[in-house]
C-alpha cells in the first residue's frame, strides 16, 4: 500500500471553468492527472486530496467533481480548502461522497498502518495581519490540537500523516506554532496545498524538527501525483 498527495484540483463544478486561463500548462490539467493516477495507484493505495477540490458553489454542482475523483483508482480522504465553498455541512458532505472516499474536518481517519488527521489551517500572522486572520488563526490551530489529539489516541503505534491546505510554515519562516503543535503530537508527514506560481518558491519541503513537510500543488508536481517515502 502506498500514499500518494495531490492538492487543488480546481475541478469545474458544473460549469464550464478552463483552467488554462492561469497558463497554458494547466490546459487539459485533470486529464493529465488523471492518467497519472490510473498509470499508478491502486485500489489499496491511499490518495490525499488537501483542499481546492472544485469550484462549485453548492454541493448539489460538486457531485459531478466527486464523482470523477471518485472513479480513480484507490482510497481518497479529501479536506476542504479556502476555494472549496460548495463544502456545507461535514455530515452533508460525508453523505454525497462516493464509495472509498473520506472527509476529514478537525478530525481524523484511520486506515490501514497510518492515521490521517487535518484542518484547513489559514495564512500565516505577518505585519499585515488583521484581526479577524488572527481570530480565524487561533480558531485553525485549536482545530488542528483537537483532530491532532483524536488522532493520537486512535494511532496505537501507527503514524500520523497530517493534511492542511494552507503551508503550516515557509522556507523563511519555519519556527511556527504550526510546527510546534506537530511535533508536539509526534506528527510523521504534514501535507499541504494552496500555493501555485511564484508563490511555490516560498514552499518548504522536506524534513524539519523531525517532521517531513510535502508540497502537493497539482501544477507544482506537474499535474502528476507525489508519492509520500516509506520508512
Amino acid at each position: 500500500m502506498a500514499v500518494f498527495a495531490i492538492s487543488d484540483l480546481h475541478l469545474p463544478g458544473g460549469d464550464t471553468k478552463p483552467m488554462d486561463v492561469f497558463g497554458e500548462h494547466w490546459k487539459d490539467h485533470f486529464e493529465k492527472i488523471s492518467a497519472d493516477w490510473n498509470d499508478r495507484v491502486t485500489a489499496r493505495d491511499i490518495v490525499l486530496l488537501p483542499g481546492d477540490l472544485s469550484w462549485a458553489m453548492s454541493l448539489e454542482d460538486a457531485k459531478p467533481d466527486l464523482q470523477a475523483v471518485g472513479a480513480l483508482p484507490g482510497r481518497k480522504i479529501i479536506l476542504r480548502g479556502n476555494h472549496d465553498f460548495w463544502w456545507s455541512g461535514i455530515g452533508r458532505v460525508r453523505a454525497a461522497l462516493p464509495e472509498g472516499m473520506y472527509a476529514i474536518q478537525n478530525d481524523c481517519v484511520a486506515l490501514d498502518d497510518y492515521v490521517f488527521c487535518g484542518t484547513r489551517g489559514w495564512t500565516l500572522p505577518g505585519e499585515q495581519t488583521t484581526e479577524d486572520d488572527q481570530r480565524i488563526y487561533r480558531r485553525e490551530l485549536l482545530r488542528m490540537d483537537m483532530a491532532l489529539s483524536q488522532a493520537q489516541r486512535r494511532a496505537e503505534g501507527r503514524p500520523i500523516i497530517a493534511m492542511m491546505h494552507y503551508p503550516p510554515l515557509t522556507d523563511a519562516c519555519r519556527d511556527t506554532e504550526w510546527v510546534a503543535l506537530l511535533k508536539q503530537y509526534g506528527v510523521r508527514d504534514l501535507v499541504y496545498g494552496h500555493l501555485h506560481g511564484a508563490a511555490l518558491r516560498s514552499a518548504f519541503r522536506g524534513l524539519y524538527e523531525g517532521i517531513r513537510f510535502h508540497q502537493a500543488s497539482c501544477d507544482g508536481l506537474g499535474f502528476k501525483l507525489y508519492r509520500l517515502p516509506e520508512d
